[in-house]
C-alpha cells in the first residue's frame, strides 16, 4: 500500500477572511464550542499550542481563557474535505462556555438542559 505524500494544506478562509472552528475534547471527544478564526488567530494556536479565535463581535483576536482562565491547549488541529472548517482537539481547563457549562452545546433545541452549571460566571468574569 502506497502512503500518501504530506503537502501543506492551504486553509479556504471565506471572505471576511474568517473560517468556522469547532473546539473538541481531546479525552470525551465532546463538541465544547464553535468559533471563528482569521490567519492570525491560526498563526497564533500554532505558535503557542493555545487556542486563538477571532471575535466578529468585537473585531478582535482573543486567546480563549484569557480572561477566565479556562484554556484550550491544542492536541492537534484538524481540516475538512474542502478545507473550509476546522477541529481543534483540545485540553479543555474547566469550561468552554461563558455561561457556566463545559460545553456550549449544553441544551437540546426544544430547551432541555442536558449539561450541568460548573461555574457561576458571576465569579469568573467581572463587568467592568
Amino acid at each position: 500500500m502506497k502512503s500518501e505524500i504530506k503537502k501543506p494544506i492551504a486553509i479556504n478562509f471565506d471572505d471576511k477572511g474568517l473560517i468556522p472552528v469547532i473546539a473538541q475534547d481531546s479525552e470525551t471527544k465532546d463538541i465544547l464550542m464553535l468559533a471563528y478564526a482569521d490567519q492570525e488567530a491560526v498563526n497564533l494556536t500554532l505558535s503557542t499550542g493555545y487556542a486563538h479565535y477571532y471575535s466578529r463581535s468585537r473585531k478582535k483576536i482573543w486567546k480563549k481563557g484569557e480572561e477566565s482562565g479556562h484554556l484550550q491547549k491544542i492536541q492537534d488541529i484538524l481540516i475538512d474535505c474542502d478545507e473550509d472548517a476546522l477541529v481543534y482537539v483540545v485540553n479543555q481547563i474547566q469550561a468552554a462556555c461563558h455561561t457556566g457549562y463545559r460545553s456550549c452545546f449544553y441544551r437540546r433545541l426544544d430547551g432541555e438542559v442536558i449539561g450541568e452549571r460548573i461555574f457561576n460566571p458571576d465569579d469568573v468574569y467581572s463587568k467592568n
